[in-house]
């Protein structure tokens, strides 16, 4: 891997290939059947398969061959066999688009223990075990010093419908320097849609939705299918006031809807930190809009009532 690029320029270029690898895991274990699904907790669509596990290791060791004192933290928790991981998974070289751009400057000097990556090696899960392919994705944050300033989110099944061979489609962004991957899209003007959480919705998730009169509303699986949405102009929001949200769910979204100008924060408005010590659950829920929207109006139309189930 050429030295001579900015260290997060390289981060993100090798995550792109990473995340393109794991995507094909991911689909090699679903095309042999073998899920191995377990529950990781009381919630029966907290799931977890060894397509997530494989994922995350080949992802991890990735990154970690090539950028040992960057920390990374992966949803499936850390694995201590990373050196068992076989020698096809891990990805030899970085993504040519990406190393093509110009690093914007106020990256220039950063330093691994400035950056954090959050890895969610297969968001959708219970979609995925049910057959959803569109829903899932692989995503990959990258923040720098607390802050989500990019990301890769991988579409594995990204078109079968229409093409059951794909490879899938790889999205990456990065502030200051743009997007990749795809070309985005505008919103429309003469409807308000907003996208939220297909699985996990309860009384609070469906009032703080009433308030915000949608004219439309998009149920599907996964964060980064959702900010999907918004990145292709589907969306004008996606709004989940629930605390069911990771940090490995929304840094990826975050950093990529960032580097278009759009937003993601809390349910008050508050930007989540992606420091190493920091708790993962995103507790104050998750309210993100594109460059299009007014961000801070929609905030406010939601009533104090409803804010306040998601104390600080």
């Amino acid at each position: 891997m050429p030295q001579s690029s900015p260290l997060l320029l390289r981060l993100l270029a090798c995550s792109t290939t990473a995340a393109f690898q794991a995507g094909k895991i991911i689909k090699d274990i679903m095309a042999k059947g073998e899920l191995g699904i377990v529950e990781k907790g009381s919630d029966k669509n907290d799931l977890q398969t060894e397509a997530d596990r494989s994922a995350q290791r080949c992802i991890v060791a990735s990154l970690s061959k090539f950028f040992p004192d960057v920390t990374i933290i992966g949803e499936e928790g850390p694995d201590n066999n990373v050196g068992d991981v076989p020698l096809e998974w891990i990805v030899k070289d970085m993504d040519k688009g990406v190393l093509a751009g110009s690093c914007p400057t106020e990256f220039n000097g950063v330093k691994a223990e400035d950056v954090v990556v959050w890895v969610d090696p297969l968001d959708g899960t219970s979609e995925y075990t049910q057959g959803l392919l569109d829903h899932v994705t692989v995503l990959i944050g990258l923040a720098v010093k607390g802050r989500a300033v990019g990301g890769v989110i991988h579409q594995p099944y990204y078109n079968y419908k229409i093409n059951p061979e794909t490879e899938g489609r790889t999205l990456w962004g990065l502030v200051g320097l743009g997007v990749g991957g795809f070309t985005p899209s505008s919103p429309c003007s003469d409807k308000f849609i907003v996208t939220t959480t297909r699985s996990h919705a309860d009384v609070t998730v469906l009032k703080t939705l009433e308030t915000l009169k949608a004219d439309e509303v998009i149920r599907v699986g996964g964060a980064g299918h959702k900010v999907l949405l918004l990145l292709e102009g589907k969306a004008h929001a996606y709004v989940f006031a629930s605390k069911g949200c990771k940090r490995w769910d929304t840094c990826a979204p975050e950093g990529v809807l960032r580097a278009l100008g759009g937003v993601l924060t809390d349910i008050h408005g508050k930007e989540y930190d992606y420091s190493r010590d920091v708790s993962y659950p995103n507790a104050q829920g998750v309210f993100a809009t594109l460059k299009q929207v007014n961000h801070a109006e929609l905030i406010a139309k939601i009533p104090r009532e409803l804010k306040d189930r998601f104390p600080y």
